[in-house]
Order: C-alpha cells, then structure tokens, then sequence
C-alpha cells in the first residue's frame, strides 16, 4: 500500500505528523515533488479561475500524484472551534478534488463545533486499512511528540535570529505559500541573497496577540500570522506580506494590519509565477529603503 501526499496546503502544517504517523505503521508514503511549472500548469489546466494561486497549485500536486499511489491523503478541515474558523480551500478540497479526479482519498474530518477531532479523524483512516486501534493510538502518540519536538525546535531558531545584527525582515504568510517552491521560495532567496535575516511569521506560538489589530477575527491561521507580528515588532525592520491572488481573507487581514502598521512594509500579492522581475525590483528596493 501507498499513500500519497500533496506538497501543498495542509502538507505545511502536518506533514511532521503524517510522516512519522505512517512511518510507525510501516505504511509506504509517497510525497509529490517540489512545485514545478508543470504541476502548477496541471493545477491552472484543472481549476476553475475564481480560485486562488495556492489552491491551483493544491489540485496540480494532486493530480501529479493520482496514477502513483492506491490512496491520497485529503482531510476536511473546517474549524478549530467557534472562533478558530479555517479558509474555505481546508473545507472544500476533499469534494473538490472528489469530483475532479476518479481516486481513491483517505479523508477525515476536523470539526471541533461537531467533536470531530484529528485523533478521531486517523482512527476512521486506520478502521478503513484495517490497522488495530492500539497500534493506531501509540502510533498518533509516537507522531505527536515528533511533531512537537521538531515545531519547538524551529520556533527556537526563529526566535534566536531575532538577536542577529543583520537587519531583520518577517516575511507574514501562509506556510503554505512561504515554503513553496515557485510562490514563497523566490522571495526567500531573494533576501538571502541581499544578506537579510528573515524571520517567518508561522513559526511563533501565538494565543491572542492578534487582538492588538483587531479582537473581532476568527480565522485561525490569519490569527497566528498576524499575531506573529505583535511578538517580534519591536525587534525587526521590516514587513512583507505573501499572498497568492485571489486570497480572500489575505485581503481583508493584511489590510487590517498594514493600515495600523508603523514599521517599513510591503504586500506581495503572487499570481504570475513565470516572471519575477517585478517582484526582485520591488524586494531590491524596500532592502534599500531599510538599509538608508
């Protein structure tokens, strides 16, 4: 049996888990590759245009994978609670990709308002292949304090480089497009190369920081993002701000913030991935405005 993973959307946020999930039940995982022109264009080919860069990419990584595995990992993730609402691609994925691509998808939900938890969700995957529940929950154990240990280790690195003497840059976007290979990484290289420390916006915890910019949100992930800003604002020189267009609540939250903003920023809002000329000019100017 294998089970393939799309390097895009949730992958960001869970991949530590499902990894060593998988790997403690000696199940075979297939992960799709970095972004590349091709599977992007798969996912352009395969959507619709109202939906935005990320979720295109999403669809590509899928179908790259949909003739290499028996089943594709696609969870439904509509909340964390009443105030911790996801956006609506962590809801929608599982029926889209159900009815655009004839496959098998190991789906589960998370749905704190109904009880449906992640631990419940895998013990619904792991009915489904057949494994024990014993073995399933030392599994999730195993996988959980993997998890922890590897995000605690990356929140303390990110936290060091904010003692750095190089200027300091937060780059404040989902995971998901930070770490992207055509979307995120551009700008990350972009910066290392103008010797820029870079501190990323996902990798703080956060509780209610957010409410510094407005008490009334209710997105999860927007919450963290911007509550990153509030833990480190006085210790940077810098904003930039990634989002894929056409990001709905990117545009509503980023422009909470920026309007209440007093540090140096700029709002990257990512579409055409083919040229990044216009973004180095503007990334290769905001350095230079931080350095003057």
């Amino acid at each position: 049996m294998k089970i393939g993973i799309p390097r895009s959307l949730y992958y960001y946020y869970f991949k530590d888990l499902w990894i060593n999930f998988f790997d403690f039940l000696d199940i075979d995982i297939i992960v799709s590759p970095k972004t590349t022109r091709e599977i992007l264009d798969l996912g352009i080919n395969n959507s619709v245009d109202e939906m935005c860069l990320s979720m295109k990419n999403y669809i590509g990584h899928v179908f790259y994978l949909k003739d290499k595995c028996d089943y594709i990992l696609i969870p439904r993730i509509d909340n964390y609670g009443l105030d911790n609402q996801t956006c609506t691609n962590f809801l929608s994925s599982y029926d889209i990709i159900n009815n655009l691509i004839d496959t098998k998808i190991l789906n589960y939900n998370i749905n704190l308002r109904n009880n449906e938890t992640e631990l419940s969700g895998l013990f619904k995957i792991s009915s489904l292949l057949g494994i024990d529940k014993g073995k399933m929950k030392k599994a999730y154990i195993y996988a959980k304090e993997k998890e922890k240990s590897i995000r605690e280790s990356k929140i303390k690195e990110n936290i060091e480089k904010l003692n750095s003497n190089k200027k300091k840059i937060l780059l404040v976007g989902h995971p998901y497009n930070l770490y992207d290979e055509l979307i995120g990484k551009q700008v990350i290289k972009m910066l290392t190369d103008l010797d820029i420390e870079i501190i990323y916006s996902d990798l703080f915890d956060t509780n209610d920081e957010f409410k510094y910019y407005s008490k009334e949100l209710y997105w999860k992930y927007s919450k963290d993002n911007i509550g990153s800003i509030v833990k480190c604002k006085d210790k940077i020189d810098g904003i930039i701000f990634i989002s894929s267009f056409p990001c709905g609540l990117d545009s509503l939250v980023n422009e909470l913030v920026i309007r209440k903003l007093d540090k140096p920023y700029i709002n990257l809002i990512i579409d055409d991935v083919e040229s990044s000329g216009g973004i180095e000019t503007r990334i290769e100017s905001f350095v230079d405005i931080i350095n003057s």
